[in-house]
């Protein structure tokens, strides 16, 4: 009883303090650059032509990209689990459209303005292969016979997918912080004290979920890249603006479409075996200090595709986008270009 009237209100303050008092600190400036945006014009990021390419009965959002020249083949963009299209940063995306290179992107089913899947069933839930589904739907609406995939986390391993099923279809991989197979009980995996570590230093950010509306969820943003990759290429003005434009012109974020592809991650089970037979150029990108997918995952994925090669950046996690973003797009484009 002595326990129930007086440790437990204790420990139920301490934890309202450390949700509301801890995580990190933004930058001073915060405020202010998130007045003007919310107050300022917000500027157009759709700036290709869009559409819908149906997959298993779902609509699939996406957005085509053309350079100004004759284009010399065409990039795909597969976020991680989650994402939307958005999630690429604008930098990022214009990279490879500047390199001469057509650049579609998609929104995830579950995601942005793609099908949020509201009958989902955790019994019958949809897989990594009806993902790879609908991103070749989407190359089918848009007629393109061929494409330079590039995926980061699920997105690679949707990537792995597509070439497993139509490797004609598929000019070249870039595999970013992924693995060929997340239950592989021969490598590590993601600790529970890391998990339990991560959800103790999250527990701060629902603060801004909690408090709600525009300015709060720019900082849970802002919050959440702070504490993934530090303060170092943190640009306030882009995040507030790809926010805010995900909140007002399209539907923002959809939590349970996260569950979604997790769940679609977990039973995807081995697709080793069948990357032995992958003869596209492959590249492997992998943070060495990745502590949701270890390296050791991206390691195997260069022994296991006979055309594999990869890049380790020194003491990244998994993160993105990733400090030196030039330094990494130089990399991928030199890849692509050399097909």
């Amino acid at each position: 009883m002595f326990i129930i009237l007086v440790i437990l209100p204790l420990l139920m303050a301490g934890l309202f303090i450390y949700v509301y008092k801890g995580g990190p600190t933004l930058p001073p400036e915060t405020d202010v650059i998130i007045e003007e945006v919310l107050h300022g014009e917000l500027p157009e990021l759709i700036v290709g032509s869009t559409g819908y390419a149906t997959s298993d009965g779902l609509p699939i959002w996406y957005e085509s990209i053309t350079p100004a020249d004759y284009p010399k083949g065409v990039v795909m963009l597969l976020m991680g689990t989650g994402g939307d299209a958005l999630i690429w940063p604008p930098q990022f995306v214009q990279a490879f459209v500047q390199a001469g290179y057509q650049l579609i992107r998609t929104d995830h089913r579950g995601t942005g303005m793609s099908d949020w899947v509201k009958n989902w069933d955790r019994k019958n839930p949809y897989t990594i292969a009806d993902m790879a589904g609908d991103a070749l739907a989407v190359l089918d609406a848009l007629q393109i016979e061929k494409a330079h995939l590039v995926g980061l986390s699920m997105g690679g391993m949707i990537a792995q997918e597509i070439a497993i099923q139509q490797p004609e279809r598929v000019a070249s991989l870039t595999l970013l912080m992924t693995s060929g197979y997340i239950g592989d009980p021969e490598l590590p995996g993601l600790s529970s004290r890391y998990f339990l570590t991560s959800l103790l230093k999250g527990l701060p950010l629902l603060k801004y979920r909690l408090l709600g509306g525009e300015k709060n969820l720019i900082k849970e943003r802002l919050a959440k890249t702070i504490a993934a990759s530090g303060y170092d290429g943190l640009d306030i003005r882009e995040t507030a603006v790809l926010v805010l434009y995900d909140l007002r012109r399209r539907r923002g974020i959809n939590l349970r479409g996260a569950w979604q592809h997790q769940t679609a991650v977990t039973i995807s089970g081995s697709r080793y075996e069948k990357l032995k037979t992958v003869n596209v150029p492959t590249l492997v990108i992998h943070g060495t200090a990745d502590q949701i997918i270890p390296i050791a995952h991206g390691q195997k994925l260069v022994a296991t595709i006979p055309t594999a090669k990869g890049i380790w950046l020194d003491g990244l996690g998994h993160i993105f986008p990733v400090p030196h973003m030039e330094a990494l797009l130089a990399d991928i484009i030199r890849h692509l270009d050399s097909d």
